[in-house]
């Protein structure tokens, strides 16, 4: 069964106070116990990034830069966009982007 990294890009909307942070918190949580065995890595939140090329190393400015990701397995690449699509990331004002991991071969 394939693995599904479902990342999380630019900023949701910030909650207007402590009590609304935890309702979208309570969300999120009950949205990962709800994948149940499918859920591989829950999630990470990411800090600030920088970008790393030939050139040297450079600020990521950009808006949609992606803040965190949650990694899911699914029997294929339509149940993971559902399951994406039940995030309530997207409801607190989110952008998702879901992609299939490829296994390397060693």
């Amino acid at each position: 069964m394939p693995n599904y990294i479902i990342a999380y890009l630019g900023e949701a909307n910030k909650p207007n106070s402590p009590q609304e942070g935890k309702a979208q918190m309570g969300k999120w949580q009950s949205w990962v116990a709800g994948l149940g065995d499918a859920v591989i890595n829950p999630g990470s939140p990411m800090g600030k990034s920088n970008i790393v090329s030939a050139k040297g190393v450079s600020s990521d400015d950009k808006p949609n830069r992606m803040t965190g990701f949650s990694v899911v397995k699914a029997d294929n690449f339509e149940i993971a966009l559902e399951m994406a699509q039940a995030c309530p990331y997207v409801e607190f004002g989110g952008t998702l982007q879901v992609a299939e991991l490829i296994e390397m071969k060693h």
